[in-house]
This record gives structure tokens, C-alpha cells and sequence, in this order.
């Protein structure tokens, strides 16, 4: 993987947890009302606990790499 594509996946990475941050804040300021509201923030934290587990491997990933080429 090239350092633009690396670069660019952790852009988009970084802006999804962004936007999903956005949203778990205004659900606790009391923007979000309702139970679908609720729901919809249930399903973002789900969704960013998933990303961050994506992310984690793919640092993992890099740091390999890395680690190949220092060899």
C-alpha cells in the first residue's frame, strides 16, 4: 500500500470518527430526542467501536510494514 493510499484511508477513518464524535455529542446535549434517537445513537457507538477496532489493525498493519522495511 502506498503512503497517498495509507494517507488517504486514515483521513477518511479520522473523518468518520469525527462525524460520529459530532453525533454522540449533540445525543448528550440533548439534541437527539426520542426513542428512535436512541437507537440511532446505540447504532453510531457501535459503528465507531467498530472503526476504532479497524483502525487499531490497520496501525498494527503499518507498524509491521514498517518494521519490514528498517529490516
Amino acid at each position: 500500500m502506498s503512503a497517498d493510499r495509507i494517507a488517504a484511508a486514515l483521513a477518511r477513518i479520522e473523518a468518520a470518527m469525527a462525524r460520529i464524535d459530532a453525533a454522540r455529542e449533540a445525543a448528550a446535549s440533548g439534541d437527539a430526542r426520542g426513542g428512535s434517537a436512541s437507537a440511532r445513537v446505540v447504532e453510531l457507538v457501535n459503528v465507531h467501536e467498530k472503526l476504532r477496532e479497524q483502525v487499531a489493525e490497520s496501525l498494527r498493519e503499518l507498524d509491521d510494514l514498517l518494521a519490514q522495511l528498517e529490516d
